[in-house]
């Protein structure tokens, strides 16, 4: 095959301490699972061994997460903001969160609530799916540029979708305003002083992913993952799973790499410096989802302690990650995957083709025995995006 060189820019983290979180942890994980199981349409999510294209890239396992089948929503968010939002109201309304479903805090809501995000689609889409599910409002606030479709299909939940002329970080800041003075409930994944408690519940709500996949490697008698590449906007998510990974596979293993684009690598910038460093402007990316310039503060300690690498990437690499996992070796599985899900196995991907592969494959510490765990946190939420890349070819290699 062609080699090429896209831009994958890796820096070692020098702070790697291997110490975890009591926020981000098996039990709370658990906790937040055993919520969604009462959920009805509830399901683990599929984890697909992709042993052909494991054997082309030269690893000895690679093991997908696909979160685009999560409650038909075509990705993983809601399981942060319906967690968040189910804890919020049990406090409120002291209901024991173990017995809870949708249907029981919905008889309980007794004055009429409204609940406000920013999304660049995908979380948006999981809060307006919950405030459905409660009969409640919702307001979803969108940056500049966000994709019609993803636009529509939050304002098909019946939430109001409003697309600002500002970046995603600027658009948290005027949602927080507008909630402040309208008295809305801010459901948000990242953080700031004086709003911690729903982020951390978000975030604690991610991990059910996590759980489940540990449960399915385990119960298919797989071996457990030596490398996971988490992909990061503020790093929510990234958070959540590896708080989980780390304290049940203990720091060393598995080995985690953060990825993010290369116009909105705000964990990559910090990594190298090893405190958090924000980045400003459009941050124009493809992966719409991961445009996000200001990290999480939740979630960076635990990302500075037990991250091994951190890769800032093109837009190229989601996208040849997009047509992989869509035009499959036999007899691996077809997935669907978005710019936002379909980074971390482009950089597997990317690598191998790299003129450079051996150095970088080492840098990596990947061998022909090492399994690698990687998530499609999205299928094609923009289709006709999905199209021009996939069928179409935009944003080529060669």
């Amino acid at each position: 095959m062609s080699e090429y060189a896209l831009n994958i820019d890796i820096v070692d983290n020098r702070f790697f301490t291997g110490e975890g979180s009591a926020l981000f942890s098996c039990a709370e994980a658990k906790k937040a699972r055993a919520f969604h199981r009462q959920l009805a349409g509830y399901q683990p999510t599929p984890l697909y061994e992709l042993d052909a294209l494991a054997h082309l890239l030269g690893v000895g396992k690679i093991l997908l997460k696909d979160e685009s089948q999560r409650f038909g929503l075509n990705a993983f968010k809601m399981l942060g903001g319906a967690y968040a939002i189910a804890r919020l109201l049990c406090e409120q309304y002291q209901l024991d969160l173990s017995s809870c479903s949708f249907e029981t805090l919905k008889k309980a809501i007794k004055q009429p609530m409204t609940f406000a995000t920013t999304t660049d689609g995908n979380h948006g889409r999981g809060v307006a799916w919950a405030a459905q599910q409660l009969g409640q409002n919702a307001i979803v606030y969108m940056p500049y540029g966000s994709a019609r479709e993803r636009v529509e299909h939050i304002r098909a939940l019946g939430a109001e979708c409003i697309v600002t002329e500002m970046n995603y970080d600027d658009t948290v800041r005027l949602t927080m305003k507008n909630a402040r003075a309208k008295g809305w409930i801010v459901v948000q994944d990242t953080a700031w002083d004086g709003y911690t408690q729903i982020p951390t519940w978000i975030m604690q709500g991610y991990a059910t992913l996590a759980d489940e996949a540990v449960e399915q490697i385990e119960r298919a008698q797989l071996p457990a993952p030596t490398h996971v590449l988490l992909q990061c906007g503020v790093g929510a998510m990234a958070a959540g799973v590896l708080g989980y990974l780390v304290d049940y596979y203990g720091a060393s293993q598995p080995h985690a790499i953060l990825v993010e684009p290369d116009r909105a690598d705000c964990l990559y910038r910090s990594g190298i410096k090893g405190e958090i460093v924000n980045v400003g402007g459009s941050m124009a990316t493809i992966m719409a989802g991961l445009a996000c310039g200001e990290p999480n503060p939740l979630g960076w300690p635990l990302l500075r302690n037990c991250t091994r690498q951190f890769i800032s990437c093109c837009d190229a690499v989601a996208a040849l990650g997009m047509r992989v996992l869509g035009n499959p070796l036999d007899p691996d599985p077809r997935v669907i995957s978005g710019e936002s899900g379909a980074v971390g196995l482009g950089v597997l991907a990317a690598l191998q083709f790299h003129p450079q592969h051996e150095r970088l494959r080492q840098r990596l510490k990947l061998t022909s025995d090492s399994v690698v765990l990687v998530l499609n946190t999205e299928g094609d939420t923009d289709i006709a995006h999905y199209r021009d890349v996939v069928w179409g070819g935009k944003y080529p290699v060669l």
